[in-house]
């Protein structure tokens, strides 16, 4: 099933309608959806280079709205909607585990998981349950997304399709490495300065 949504995702991102579906792709992707919007920003700024910026935007914009849905869903309908997500991703357990301190770090939880390919949607729903201030999830999702979206369409902008191919490869690892590199960053700046 997941495949066949993926291969549904790419036809999607060459259709005459692919901002439309990318956006809408980004906004469900950030509440309920599997597969990420990257599936379609990619190829629509190599088939369109002169448009990275505004793939990227439409993308950011479009997943932080889908965000706020999600917090909504886990403010709001957790029971109905929320525990549903969390059960199919198999997140249910250990996010009552982290309850109790996650409006502590909130704002990164929200800030990495917007970054990596951890299911941002899970997060999401998370920060609405837990009533984490809704300015500052907002703006750690908007942060995070923008920089994700952007970054890929930068370069692809300025690889092309070199790049494609070792971004799909190691995602996951890139954005670990930058995620270290972002927090170790702050730890050092925390105690050197």
């Amino acid at each position: 099933m997941l495949r066949s949504l993926y291969d549904w995702v790419m036809r999607l991102s060459g259709h005459r309608h692919a901002m439309s579906a990318m956006a809408g792709v980004s906004f469900v992707e950030s509440s309920v959806f599997p597969i990420p919007p990257d599936a379609m920003l990619i190829p629509m700024v190599l088939a369109n280079p002169q448009r990275a910026w505004r793939i990227a935007f439409v993308c950011t914009i479009a997943s932080v709205l889908g965000g706020m849905l999600g917090y909504a869903i886990g403010y709001f309908a957790f029971e109905a909607l929320g525990k549903p997500v969390l059960d199919f991703y198999g997140y249910t357990d250990k996010f009552f585990e982290f309850r109790e301190t996650y409006n502590e770090w909130g704002a990164w939880a929200v800030f990495i998981a917007g970054l990596t390919p951890f299911p941002y949607k899970v997060i999401t729903i998370v920060s609405g349950l837990t009533a984490l201030d809704f300015a500052v999830f907002t703006v750690a999702s908007a942060l995070a997304r923008g920089m994700r979206f952007f970054l890929v369409a930068a370069l692809l902008w300025y690889f092309g399709e070199p790049i494609r191919l070792f971004i799909e490869r190691r995602l996951g690892l890139l954005t670990i490495l930058f995620c270290v590199l972002l927090v170790g960053g702050f730890v050092v700046a925390k105690y050197a300065f």
